[in-house]
Protein backbone atom coordinates (compact mmCIF):
# COMPACT_ATOMS: atom_id res chain seq x y z
CA UNK A 1 0.00 0.00 0.00
CA UNK A 2 2.95 2.35 0.52
CA UNK A 3 3.58 4.41 -2.61
CA UNK A 4 6.28 7.00 -3.08
CA UNK A 5 4.88 8.76 -6.13
CA UNK A 6 3.36 12.25 -6.02
CA UNK A 7 -0.42 12.55 -6.27
CA UNK A 8 -2.68 15.44 -7.25
CA UNK A 9 -6.42 16.08 -6.96
CA UNK A 10 -8.98 18.83 -6.63
CA UNK A 11 -9.62 19.24 -2.88
CA UNK A 12 -12.72 21.43 -3.26
CA UNK A 13 -16.05 20.39 -4.86
CA UNK A 14 -16.08 20.08 -8.64
CA UNK A 15 -17.70 22.92 -10.60
CA UNK A 16 -17.38 26.68 -10.79
CA UNK A 17 -16.90 28.73 -7.62
CA UNK A 18 -15.08 31.70 -6.18
CA UNK A 19 -11.91 29.72 -5.50
CA UNK A 20 -10.72 26.13 -5.85
CA UNK A 21 -7.89 24.24 -4.17
CA UNK A 22 -5.65 21.78 -6.01
CA UNK A 23 -3.66 19.56 -3.63
CA UNK A 24 -0.37 17.72 -4.26
CA UNK A 25 1.33 15.27 -1.89
CA UNK A 26 4.52 13.26 -2.24
CA UNK A 27 8.30 13.49 -2.26
CA UNK A 28 8.30 15.57 -5.47
CA UNK A 29 5.30 17.78 -4.68
CA UNK A 30 7.34 20.92 -3.96
CA UNK A 31 9.76 20.39 -6.88
CA UNK A 32 6.92 19.79 -9.35
CA UNK A 33 5.03 22.86 -8.13
CA UNK A 34 8.28 24.88 -8.41
CA UNK A 35 8.52 24.15 -12.15
CA UNK A 36 5.06 25.65 -12.74
CA UNK A 37 5.06 28.54 -10.24
CA UNK A 38 6.38 32.06 -10.78
CA UNK A 39 6.40 34.12 -7.60
CA UNK A 40 5.69 37.86 -7.73
CA UNK A 41 9.05 38.08 -5.94
CA UNK A 42 11.56 37.14 -8.60
CA UNK A 43 13.95 34.26 -7.97
CA UNK A 44 11.93 32.71 -5.12
CA UNK A 45 12.32 28.91 -4.98
CA UNK A 46 9.64 26.94 -3.12
CA UNK A 47 12.12 24.30 -1.96
CA UNK A 48 13.97 26.97 0.04
CA UNK A 49 10.85 28.35 1.72
CA UNK A 50 9.83 27.49 5.27
CA UNK A 51 7.01 25.07 5.94
CA UNK A 52 3.50 26.45 6.49
CA UNK A 53 4.07 29.51 4.30
CA UNK A 54 1.87 31.03 1.59
CA UNK A 55 3.20 32.58 -1.62
CA UNK A 56 1.55 34.83 -4.19
CA UNK A 57 2.37 34.24 -7.84
CA UNK A 58 1.25 32.67 -11.11
CA UNK A 59 0.89 29.12 -12.42
CA UNK A 60 2.54 29.08 -15.83
CA UNK A 61 2.72 26.52 -18.61
CA UNK A 62 5.80 27.56 -20.57
CA UNK A 63 5.10 31.11 -21.76
CA UNK A 64 1.38 30.80 -20.98
CA UNK A 65 0.02 32.16 -17.70
CA UNK A 66 -2.79 29.92 -16.43
CA UNK A 67 -3.87 31.85 -13.31
CA UNK A 68 -2.82 34.06 -10.43
CA UNK A 69 -2.74 31.89 -7.31
CA UNK A 70 -1.85 31.57 -3.65
CA UNK A 71 0.40 28.56 -3.09
CA UNK A 72 0.76 26.97 0.37
CA UNK A 73 3.80 24.86 1.29
CA UNK A 74 3.75 22.15 4.00
CA UNK A 75 6.99 20.23 4.43
CA UNK A 76 7.19 16.70 5.83
CA UNK A 77 6.56 15.48 8.42
CA UNK A 78 4.49 18.49 9.48
CA UNK A 79 1.65 18.09 7.00
CA UNK A 80 -1.70 16.32 6.80
CA UNK A 81 -0.24 13.32 4.97
CA UNK A 82 3.19 13.39 6.63
CA UNK A 83 4.70 14.04 3.18
CA UNK A 84 5.56 17.26 1.35
CA UNK A 85 2.23 18.88 0.50
CA UNK A 86 1.44 21.81 -1.79
CA UNK A 87 -2.00 23.41 -2.04
CA UNK A 88 -2.76 25.77 -4.90
CA UNK A 89 -5.66 28.18 -4.31
CA UNK A 90 -6.77 29.34 -7.76
CA UNK A 91 -9.85 31.03 -9.22
CA UNK A 92 -12.79 28.63 -9.30
CA UNK A 93 -13.27 28.30 -13.06
CA UNK A 94 -13.68 24.65 -14.08
CA UNK A 95 -11.36 25.36 -17.03
CA UNK A 96 -8.62 26.76 -14.75
CA UNK A 97 -8.93 23.82 -12.35
CA UNK A 98 -8.48 21.29 -15.12
CA UNK A 99 -5.64 23.24 -16.75
CA UNK A 100 -3.66 23.26 -13.49
CA UNK A 101 -4.33 19.58 -12.75
CA UNK A 102 -3.40 18.54 -16.32
CA UNK A 103 -0.22 20.61 -16.06
CA UNK A 104 0.84 18.85 -12.85
CA UNK A 105 0.03 15.46 -14.41
CA UNK A 106 2.34 16.25 -17.33
CA UNK A 107 5.07 17.25 -14.86
CA UNK A 108 5.01 13.82 -13.19
CA UNK A 109 2.07 13.67 -10.78
CA UNK A 110 -0.54 10.90 -10.68
CA UNK A 111 -4.27 11.44 -10.06
CA UNK A 112 -5.08 10.59 -6.46
CA UNK A 113 -7.47 7.74 -5.70
CA UNK A 114 -10.48 8.23 -3.42
CA UNK A 115 -9.26 8.95 0.10
CA UNK A 116 -5.60 8.55 -0.84
CA UNK A 117 -4.43 11.69 1.00
CA UNK A 118 -6.00 10.38 4.24
CA UNK A 119 -4.69 6.86 3.50
CA UNK A 120 -1.17 8.29 3.33
CA UNK A 121 -1.81 10.14 6.60
CA UNK A 122 -2.68 6.78 8.19
CA UNK A 123 0.27 4.93 6.66
CA UNK A 124 2.63 7.68 7.80
CA UNK A 125 1.32 7.58 11.38
CA UNK A 126 -0.47 10.95 11.35
CA UNK A 127 -3.82 9.30 12.14
CA UNK A 128 -4.86 5.88 13.37
CA UNK A 129 -7.52 4.00 11.39
CA UNK A 130 -10.52 5.01 13.51
CA UNK A 131 -9.45 8.67 13.28
CA UNK A 132 -9.07 8.34 9.51
CA UNK A 133 -12.60 6.92 9.26
CA UNK A 134 -13.84 9.84 11.35
CA UNK A 135 -12.58 12.22 8.62
CA UNK A 136 -15.14 10.73 6.22
CA UNK A 137 -17.85 10.95 8.90
CA UNK A 138 -16.98 14.60 9.53
CA UNK A 139 -17.31 15.44 5.83
CA UNK A 140 -20.67 13.61 5.71
CA UNK A 141 -22.06 15.14 8.93
CA UNK A 142 -25.17 17.22 8.32
CA UNK A 143 -26.33 18.01 11.85
CA UNK A 144 -24.83 19.10 15.16
CA UNK A 145 -24.90 15.67 16.82
CA UNK A 146 -23.22 13.75 13.97
CA UNK A 147 -20.64 16.54 13.66
CA UNK A 148 -19.87 16.37 17.39
CA UNK A 149 -19.44 12.58 17.26
CA UNK A 150 -17.11 12.75 14.26
CA UNK A 151 -15.02 15.48 15.89
CA UNK A 152 -14.74 13.46 19.09
CA UNK A 153 -13.56 10.40 17.19
CA UNK A 154 -11.17 12.37 14.99
CA UNK A 155 -9.55 13.84 18.11
CA UNK A 156 -8.86 10.25 19.17
CA UNK A 157 -11.35 9.87 22.04
CA UNK A 158 -12.46 6.40 20.97
CA UNK A 159 -9.09 5.10 19.76
CA UNK A 160 -7.27 6.29 22.89
CA UNK A 161 -9.74 4.38 25.09
CA UNK A 162 -9.25 1.22 23.00
CA UNK A 163 -5.46 1.69 22.90
CA UNK A 164 -5.31 1.98 26.71
CA UNK A 165 -7.28 -1.25 27.18
CA UNK A 166 -5.12 -3.02 24.60
CA UNK A 167 -1.91 -1.87 26.27
CA UNK A 168 -3.00 -3.10 29.70
CA UNK A 169 -4.09 -6.44 28.26
CA UNK A 170 -0.84 -6.69 26.31
CA UNK A 171 1.19 -6.21 29.49
CA UNK A 172 -0.55 -9.15 31.15
CA UNK A 173 -0.30 -11.18 27.95
CA UNK A 174 3.46 -10.68 28.04
CA UNK A 175 3.60 -12.03 31.60
CA UNK A 176 1.46 -15.04 30.65
CA UNK A 177 3.75 -15.74 27.68
CA UNK A 178 6.76 -15.43 30.01
CA UNK A 179 5.28 -18.07 32.29
CA UNK A 180 5.20 -20.48 29.35
CA UNK A 181 8.99 -20.12 29.02
CA UNK A 182 9.34 -21.24 32.65
CA UNK A 183 6.66 -23.93 32.56
CA UNK A 184 8.91 -26.50 34.24
CA UNK A 185 9.52 -24.21 37.24
CA UNK A 186 5.74 -23.77 37.76
CA UNK A 187 5.92 -20.02 38.51
CA UNK A 188 3.32 -17.27 38.01
CA UNK A 189 4.49 -13.85 36.87
CA UNK A 190 0.96 -12.56 36.22
CA UNK A 191 -0.98 -11.82 39.41
CA UNK A 192 -4.28 -13.65 38.78
CA UNK A 193 -6.26 -11.38 41.14
CA UNK A 194 -5.14 -8.22 39.34
CA UNK A 195 -5.70 -9.94 36.01
CA UNK A 196 -9.31 -10.79 36.96
CA UNK A 197 -9.89 -7.16 37.99
CA UNK A 198 -8.51 -5.98 34.62
CA UNK A 199 -10.68 -8.44 32.68
CA UNK A 200 -13.80 -7.35 34.60
CA UNK A 201 -12.99 -3.69 33.80
CA UNK A 202 -12.41 -4.49 30.12
CA UNK A 203 -15.72 -6.38 29.94
CA UNK A 204 -17.52 -3.41 31.53
CA UNK A 205 -15.97 -0.89 29.10
CA UNK A 206 -16.60 -3.10 26.06
CA UNK A 207 -20.27 -3.58 26.98
CA UNK A 208 -20.68 0.18 27.46
CA UNK A 209 -19.12 0.89 24.05
CA UNK A 210 -21.23 -1.82 22.38
CA UNK A 211 -24.42 -0.46 23.96
CA UNK A 212 -23.51 3.07 22.80
CA UNK A 213 -23.73 1.91 19.16
CA UNK A 214 -27.53 1.95 19.34
CA UNK A 215 -27.40 5.71 19.96
CA UNK A 216 -24.35 6.40 17.80
CA UNK A 217 -25.72 4.67 14.72
CA UNK A 218 -28.99 6.58 15.02
CA UNK A 219 -27.24 9.93 15.42
CA UNK A 220 -24.87 9.25 12.53
CA UNK A 221 -27.48 8.03 10.02
CA UNK A 222 -30.56 9.93 11.19
CA UNK A 223 -33.75 8.58 12.75
CA UNK A 224 -36.35 7.30 10.25
CA UNK A 225 -39.88 8.31 11.30
CA UNK A 226 -42.87 6.83 9.42
CA UNK A 227 -46.03 8.98 9.32
CA UNK A 228 -48.98 6.59 8.89
CA UNK A 229 -52.77 6.69 9.02
CA UNK A 230 -55.84 6.50 6.84
CA UNK A 231 -56.10 8.58 3.64
CA UNK A 232 -56.81 12.30 3.92
CA UNK A 233 -56.06 12.68 7.65
CA UNK A 234 -53.28 15.26 6.99
CA UNK A 235 -50.11 13.17 6.77
CA UNK A 236 -48.68 15.21 3.89
CA UNK A 237 -49.71 18.46 5.57
CA UNK A 238 -47.85 17.34 8.72
CA UNK A 239 -44.74 16.50 6.67
CA UNK A 240 -44.85 19.95 5.08
CA UNK A 241 -45.31 21.57 8.53
CA UNK A 242 -42.33 19.66 9.97
CA UNK A 243 -40.12 20.57 7.02
CA UNK A 244 -41.53 24.11 6.79
CA UNK A 245 -41.89 23.76 3.01
CA UNK A 246 -44.38 22.40 0.46
CA UNK A 247 -42.64 19.05 0.03
CA UNK A 248 -45.70 16.82 -0.47
CA UNK A 249 -48.81 17.40 -2.62
CA UNK A 250 -51.84 18.17 -0.46
CA UNK A 251 -55.46 17.85 -1.63
CA UNK A 252 -58.91 16.91 -0.32
CA UNK A 253 -58.92 13.81 -2.55
CA UNK A 254 -58.33 10.64 -0.54
CA UNK A 255 -55.31 8.64 -1.71
CA UNK A 256 -53.34 11.60 -3.11
CA UNK A 257 -50.06 10.13 -1.83
CA UNK A 258 -49.46 6.93 -3.82
CA UNK A 259 -45.76 6.49 -3.02
CA UNK A 260 -43.59 7.29 -0.02
CA UNK A 261 -42.05 10.77 0.22
CA UNK A 262 -38.95 11.27 2.35
CA UNK A 263 -37.01 14.28 3.59
CA UNK A 264 -34.65 15.12 6.45
CA UNK A 265 -34.44 17.90 9.01
CA UNK A 266 -32.37 18.49 12.12
CA UNK A 267 -34.26 18.76 15.42
CA UNK A 268 -32.27 19.59 18.52
CA UNK A 269 -29.07 18.85 16.66
CA UNK A 270 -30.22 15.33 15.67
CA UNK A 271 -31.15 14.29 12.13
CA UNK A 272 -34.67 12.93 11.53
CA UNK A 273 -35.80 11.39 8.24
CA UNK A 274 -39.56 11.75 7.91
CA UNK A 275 -41.43 9.37 5.60
CA UNK A 276 -44.87 10.38 4.37
CA UNK A 277 -46.64 7.14 3.45
CA UNK A 278 -49.70 6.23 1.41
CA UNK A 279 -52.92 6.14 3.44
CA UNK A 280 -53.85 2.68 4.77
CA UNK A 281 -57.29 1.53 3.59
CA UNK A 282 -59.03 -1.17 1.54
CA UNK A 283 -58.77 -0.23 -2.15
CA UNK A 284 -59.06 -1.80 -5.62
CA UNK A 285 -56.71 0.79 -7.15
CA UNK A 286 -53.61 -1.17 -8.21
CA UNK A 287 -51.22 1.78 -7.87
CA UNK A 288 -52.59 2.77 -4.46
CA UNK A 289 -52.33 -0.87 -3.29
CA UNK A 290 -48.63 -0.90 -4.15
CA UNK A 291 -48.24 2.36 -2.21
CA UNK A 292 -49.93 0.80 0.85
CA UNK A 293 -47.60 -2.22 0.65
CA UNK A 294 -44.67 0.22 0.68
CA UNK A 295 -46.19 1.90 3.74
CA UNK A 296 -45.87 -1.33 5.75
CA UNK A 297 -42.30 -1.79 4.46
CA UNK A 298 -41.39 1.72 5.66
CA UNK A 299 -42.99 1.11 9.06
CA UNK A 300 -40.77 -1.97 9.42
CA UNK A 301 -37.67 0.06 8.48
CA UNK A 302 -38.49 3.06 10.69
CA UNK A 303 -37.43 3.53 14.31
CA UNK A 304 -40.37 5.70 15.33
CA UNK A 305 -43.97 5.49 14.08
CA UNK A 306 -46.30 8.49 14.04
CA UNK A 307 -49.97 7.43 13.74
CA UNK A 308 -52.22 10.26 12.58
CA UNK A 309 -56.02 10.43 12.58
CA UNK A 310 -58.57 13.14 11.82
CA UNK A 311 -60.11 14.50 15.03
CA UNK A 312 -62.79 16.39 13.10
CA UNK A 313 -64.04 13.19 11.44
CA UNK A 314 -64.44 11.47 14.80
CA UNK A 315 -66.90 14.05 16.12
CA UNK A 316 -68.60 14.45 12.73
CA UNK A 317 -69.36 10.71 12.98
CA UNK A 318 -67.39 10.00 9.79
CA UNK A 319 -64.86 7.91 11.73
CA UNK A 320 -65.10 5.67 14.79
CA UNK A 321 -62.87 6.38 17.78
CA UNK A 322 -63.10 2.70 18.72
CA UNK A 323 -61.87 1.70 15.25
CA UNK A 324 -58.95 4.11 15.62
CA UNK A 325 -58.07 2.58 19.00
CA UNK A 326 -58.12 -0.87 17.36
CA UNK A 327 -55.66 0.36 14.65
CA UNK A 328 -53.37 1.80 17.33
CA UNK A 329 -53.34 -1.56 19.17
CA UNK A 330 -52.61 -3.38 15.89
CA UNK A 331 -49.49 -1.24 15.31
CA UNK A 332 -48.38 -1.68 18.94
CA UNK A 333 -48.77 -5.47 18.70
CA UNK A 334 -47.10 -5.78 15.30
CA UNK A 335 -44.19 -3.46 16.17
CA UNK A 336 -43.82 -3.69 19.98
CA UNK A 337 -40.23 -2.42 19.98
CA UNK A 338 -40.98 0.78 18.05
CA UNK A 339 -41.96 3.98 19.88
CA UNK A 340 -45.45 5.04 18.74
CA UNK A 341 -46.70 8.63 18.74
CA UNK A 342 -50.47 8.94 18.37
CA UNK A 343 -51.64 12.29 16.97
CA UNK A 344 -55.12 13.73 16.61
CA UNK A 345 -54.89 16.18 13.69
CA UNK A 346 -57.19 19.07 12.76
CA UNK A 347 -57.90 19.91 16.44
CA UNK A 348 -58.39 23.55 15.40
CA UNK A 349 -61.85 22.46 14.21
CA UNK A 350 -63.08 20.84 17.46
CA UNK A 351 -64.12 22.23 20.87
CA UNK A 352 -62.14 22.10 24.12
CA UNK A 353 -64.61 19.55 25.47
CA UNK A 354 -64.04 17.29 22.47
CA UNK A 355 -60.29 17.64 22.94
CA UNK A 356 -60.67 16.43 26.53
CA UNK A 357 -62.72 13.43 25.34
CA UNK A 358 -59.84 12.43 23.06
CA UNK A 359 -57.34 12.73 25.94
CA UNK A 360 -59.58 10.60 28.18
CA UNK A 361 -59.92 7.91 25.49
CA UNK A 362 -56.22 7.86 24.49
CA UNK A 363 -54.06 9.24 27.37
CA UNK A 364 -50.80 9.30 25.35
CA UNK A 365 -52.36 11.34 22.51
CA UNK A 366 -50.81 14.49 21.00
CA UNK A 367 -53.24 17.20 19.86
CA UNK A 368 -52.10 18.98 16.72
CA UNK A 369 -53.18 21.10 13.78
CA UNK A 370 -50.80 20.54 10.89
CA UNK A 371 -52.57 23.22 8.87
CA UNK A 372 -52.05 25.97 11.48
CA UNK A 373 -48.85 24.33 12.86
CA UNK A 374 -50.31 24.34 16.38
CA UNK A 375 -48.57 21.56 18.36
CA UNK A 376 -45.82 20.95 15.77
CA UNK A 377 -43.05 22.24 18.04
CA UNK A 378 -44.34 20.05 20.90
CA UNK A 379 -44.20 17.04 18.54
CA UNK A 380 -40.59 17.85 17.65
CA UNK A 381 -39.69 18.02 21.34
CA UNK A 382 -41.28 14.64 21.97
CA UNK A 383 -39.38 13.08 19.07
CA UNK A 384 -36.04 14.27 20.46
CA UNK A 385 -36.87 12.53 23.75
CA UNK A 386 -36.62 9.20 21.92
CA UNK A 387 -32.90 9.82 21.40
CA UNK A 388 -30.68 9.41 24.44
CA UNK A 389 -28.20 12.21 23.82
CA UNK A 390 -27.06 12.29 27.47
CA UNK A 391 -23.85 10.43 26.63
CA UNK A 392 -23.21 12.92 23.83
CA UNK A 393 -23.74 15.90 26.13
CA UNK A 394 -21.41 14.35 28.71
CA UNK A 395 -18.75 13.88 26.01
CA UNK A 396 -18.71 10.10 26.54
CA UNK A 397 -17.25 7.83 23.88
CA UNK A 398 -19.99 6.71 21.45
CA UNK A 399 -19.46 4.08 18.75
CA UNK A 400 -20.90 5.00 15.34
CA UNK A 401 -18.98 2.72 12.96
CA UNK A 402 -20.36 -0.74 12.07
CA UNK A 403 -16.85 -2.12 11.59
CA UNK A 404 -15.83 -0.96 15.06
CA UNK A 405 -19.04 -2.41 16.53
CA UNK A 406 -18.30 -5.80 14.96
CA UNK A 407 -14.69 -5.78 16.23
CA UNK A 408 -15.87 -4.85 19.75
CA UNK A 409 -18.35 -7.76 19.78
CA UNK A 410 -15.59 -10.18 18.77
CA UNK A 411 -13.17 -8.70 21.32
CA UNK A 412 -15.82 -9.06 24.07
CA UNK A 413 -16.37 -12.70 23.11
CA UNK A 414 -12.65 -13.45 23.43
CA UNK A 415 -12.27 -11.49 26.70
CA UNK A 416 -15.18 -13.41 28.20
CA UNK A 417 -13.36 -16.63 27.25
CA UNK A 418 -10.32 -15.32 29.14
CA UNK A 419 -12.56 -14.53 32.13
CA UNK A 420 -14.00 -18.05 32.06
CA UNK A 421 -10.48 -19.48 31.81
CA UNK A 422 -9.34 -17.52 34.85
CA UNK A 423 -12.41 -18.59 36.85
CA UNK A 424 -11.88 -22.27 36.00
CA UNK A 425 -8.09 -22.28 36.41
CA UNK A 426 -7.30 -22.81 32.72
CA UNK A 427 -3.63 -23.31 31.86
CA UNK A 428 -1.53 -20.33 30.74
CA UNK A 429 -1.01 -21.61 27.18
CA UNK A 430 -4.77 -21.82 26.55
CA UNK A 431 -5.34 -18.41 28.19
CA UNK A 432 -2.70 -16.94 25.91
CA UNK A 433 -4.60 -18.06 22.79
CA UNK A 434 -7.77 -16.19 23.80
CA UNK A 435 -5.79 -13.12 24.88
CA UNK A 436 -4.04 -12.98 21.49
CA UNK A 437 -7.43 -13.10 19.73
CA UNK A 438 -8.79 -10.27 21.89
CA UNK A 439 -5.69 -8.18 21.17
CA UNK A 440 -6.14 -8.87 17.46
CA UNK A 441 -9.69 -7.47 17.46
CA UNK A 442 -8.60 -4.40 19.45
CA UNK A 443 -5.86 -3.83 16.88
CA UNK A 444 -8.36 -4.08 14.02
CA UNK A 445 -10.12 -0.94 15.28
CA UNK A 446 -7.09 1.34 15.45
CA UNK A 447 -5.30 -0.17 12.45
CA UNK A 448 -2.45 -1.83 14.32
CA UNK A 449 -3.75 -5.03 12.71
CA UNK A 450 -4.89 -4.50 9.11
CA UNK A 451 -4.59 -5.63 5.50
CA UNK A 452 -4.78 -4.12 2.02
CA UNK A 453 -8.35 -5.33 1.37
CA UNK A 454 -9.64 -3.69 4.56
CA UNK A 455 -7.90 -0.40 3.78
CA UNK A 456 -9.17 -0.51 0.20
CA UNK A 457 -12.77 -0.94 1.38
CA UNK A 458 -12.51 1.86 3.94
CA UNK A 459 -10.86 4.51 1.79
CA UNK A 460 -12.90 3.73 -1.33
CA UNK A 461 -15.81 5.47 0.45
CA UNK A 462 -13.88 8.76 0.71
CA UNK A 463 -14.19 11.58 -1.79
CA UNK A 464 -11.39 12.31 -4.27
CA UNK A 465 -9.04 14.96 -2.87
CA UNK A 466 -9.38 13.83 0.74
Amino acid sequence: MIKNDTIVALATPAGAGAIAVVRLSGSEAINIADTCFRSVKKGKRLAKQKTHTIHLGHIVDGDKTVDEVLLSVFKNPNSYTGEDVVEVSCHGSSYIQQEIIQLFLRKGCRMASAGEFTLRAFLNGKLDLSQAEAVADLIASDNEASHQLAMQQMRGGFSSEIAKLREELLNFASLIELELDFAEEDVEFADRTQFKELIDRIVFVLKRLIDSFAVGNVIKNGIPVAIVGEPNVGKSTLLNALLNEERAIVSDIAGTTRDTIEDEISIGGVGFRFIDTAGIRETKDVVETIGIQKTFEKIAQSQVVVYLFDAESVFAKKASLEAIKVEIEKIKNKYPQKPLVVIANKVDTISDGEKQKLKNAIPEIELLSAKTQKGVEELKLRLTNFVNTGALRNNETIVTNTRHYDALLKALEEVQKVKYGLDTGLSGDLLAIDIRQALYHFGEITGEITNDDLLGNIFANFCIGK
